[in-house]
C-alpha cells in the first residue's frame, strides 16, 4: 500500500515582538497527486505556525486508513507529537511543573488528529538542507507570510 507523504513548516518573521507576521506551507504527496496549502496571519508565534502547518495538513486527509509520513523540520512538533503529548495527557494535560504546556489547545488539535489515523510517523527532516519538499513547505510558509498585509 501506498503512503500518504506530508512535509510541513512553520514560521514567523519578528518573532516575539509585537505586529509579526507568521505563516504556515504543506506539501501532501499521494499516488502521484500533490496538494500545496499555505495561510499567513498577523501577531503569532513560530510554534503556534509550525503546529499549524501540521494540523492543516492532517485536517485535509479523508481516509484514515492509508500510512501517513508527515515530515517536519520542528524538533517542538517532533518531540512534541512523538514524546511529549503522552507525558502531559497522564498527568491531565500538565507539564512536570504543573503548568499548562504552551499552545495546549493546538497541541491537544493535533493530538486529535494524529490519533485518527491508523499508520502515521512524525518524522524530523533536517531544515534548509536541500530536501525538495521540506524546501518547498518553507517556500509556502514564507509565501503566506508574505501574503498578509
Amino acid at each position: 500500500m501506498s503512503e500518504i507523504i506530508i512535509y510541513a513548516d512553520g514560521g514567523c518573521r519578528n518573532n516575539g515582538k509585537e505586529n509579526n507576521i507568521g505563516g504556515w506551507g504543506a506539501v501532501l504527496q499521494y499516488n502521484g497527486h500533490v496538494k500545496e496549502l499555505y495561510a499567513g496571519e498577523r501577531n503569532t508565534t513560530n510554534n503556534i505556525q509550525e503546529l499549524k502547518g501540521a494540523i492543516n495538513a492532517l485536517e485535509t486527509l479523508k481516509t484514515t486508513n492509508i500510512p501517513v509520513r508527515l515530515h517536519m523540520d520542528s524538533a517542538y512538533v517532533v518531540n512534541g507529537i512523538n514524546q511529549w503529548v503522552k507525558g502531559w495527557k497522564k498527568k491531565g494535560w500538565k507539564k512536570g511543573d504543573g503548568k499548562n504546556p504552551e499552545n495546549l489547545e493546538l497541541w491537544k488539535h493535533l493530538d486529535n488528529l494524529v490519533s485518527k489515523q491508523e499508520d502515521i510517523q512524525v518524522l524530523k527532516v533536517k531544515g534548509h538542507a536541500g530536501v525538495d519538499l521540506n524546501e518547498r513547505a518553507d517556500e509556502l510558509a514564507n509565501l503566506a507570510m508574505d501574503e498578509v498585509k
